[in-house]
């Protein structure tokens, strides 16, 4: 069984930054995509951004410009780089990794944007 361990969450102030991380637990192969997602209280659950394979990113309109995700592959890890945050950037931030062999998500990790 694959683990996603992530860290990198706490409390920023507004316009300040954050870096995410998550790694899988053990080698994985066949990987198809990484994303993070987030879920504020009352939301669904979003898609945030996410990386291909291939290397083909997108990203949730708000977060355009502002947010950029990473992957190393020899890691097995995915990041997310949160630069001027704003407090409806709070939530609770999940990873997800598609592979061959299933879909995993990460146990999320709290971001709180405040003054």
């Amino acid at each position: 069984q694959v683990q996603l361990v992530e860290s990198g969450g706490g409390l920023v102030q507004p316009g300040g930054s954050l870096r995410l991380s998550c790694a899988a637990s053990r080698s994985i192969i066949s990987i198809v995509h990484m994303g993070w997602y987030r879920q504020a209280p009352g939301k669904q659950r979003e898609l945030v951004a996410g990386i291909s394979n291939g290397g083909n990113t997108n990203y949730l309109d708000s977060v355009k410009g502002r947010f950029t995700i990473s992957r190393d592959n020899a890691k097995n890890t995915v990041y997310l780089q949160m630069n001027s945050l704003k407090p409806e950037d709070t939530a609770v931030y999940y990873c997800r990794l598609v592979s061959g062999g299933g879909l995993y998500w990460g146990q999320g990790t709290q971001v709180t944007v405040s003054s």
